[in-house]
């Protein structure tokens, strides 16, 4: 029997805040969660647009992440998609 495992990748956009990649990545350190990999760069306006991929995680847990990280004031925008 073969167990297929996601890769799920969470796209966040923020305002320049000198907080948003330590928030972001918070809510995976609560939750014992360490990224497979992890991409920040600045785009055009001041927008900071932060990648997250993890594996092995629930979608619903990366829901749950993601909407928490739509609370937050200065994110723009926030969405996971599955990718494998």
């Amino acid at each position: 029997m073969t167990s297929e495992v996601s890769l799920l990748r969470l796209r966040v956009s923020t305002e320049s805040d000198p907080n948003a990649l330590s928030q972001v990545i918070q809510r995976f350190q609560n939750l014992n969660i360490v990224p497979r990999r992890l991409s920040a760069e600045f785009g055009s306006n001041d927008v900071l647009h932060i990648q997250v991929d993890v594996c092995g995680v629930p979608e619903g847990q990366l829901a749950l992440i993601t909407r928490k990280i739509q609370e937050v004031p200065t994110t723009l925008r926030a969405y996971w998609h599955r990718v494998i």
